[in-house]
């Protein structure tokens, strides 16, 4: 991590900025819903107060949602290495700090893309889902280099 520690502080507030900004302008200026491509896609203001896919864990919701961040950033900090590490749990940090924000207020979070029956999702979810998916190809290739190695 020390290498890209930079890279890993950029993406994690740039993630952050874009993911707060298009929320404030989301519960702003999004007045009615504007389909993009007929209405399997769409954006379509609506509040959660669950977490991934609308899941409300109830009261344990906050703590839990805080510890899964801090454990996230405690990983990165230990064991971020590579470029794609950085990217990933910087995208993963900032879109979770940013749905934090967005949940202060009122203990929602706003989303806004409908992409078919899928859930609506917001910006922040966006970043988190890119970056987990990150992590795992880095996971892939790390795994496959070892194996690789291990049959020389």
């Amino acid at each position: 991590m020390k290498q890209n520690k930079k890279l890993f502080w950029l993406v994690t507030a740039i993630s952050l900025v874009i993911s707060v900004i298009s929320t404030f302008i989301i519960e702003t200026y999004l007045t009615k819903n504007i389909n993009i491509v007929g209405s399997f896609i769409s954006l379509h203001a609506s509040q959660n107060r669950g977490v991934a896919f609308g899941i409300n864990m109830g009261t344990l919701q906050p703590i839990l949602i805080a510890f899964a961040l801090c454990f996230a950033f405690y990983i990165a900090l230990k064991h971020a290495s590579s470029i794609l590490d950085c990217i990933g749990f910087g995208l993963i940090i900032g879109g979770g700090i940013a749905n934090i924000i967005d949940r202060i207020q009122d203990s929602t979070v706003t989303d806004v893309f409908k992409v078919g029956s899928f859930p609506i999702f917001n910006v922040a979810d966006s970043c988190i889902t890119v970056g987990v998916c990150l992590l795992l190809i880095q996971m892939f290739i790390g795994s496959n280099r070892i194996f690789n190695k291990s049959k020389v």
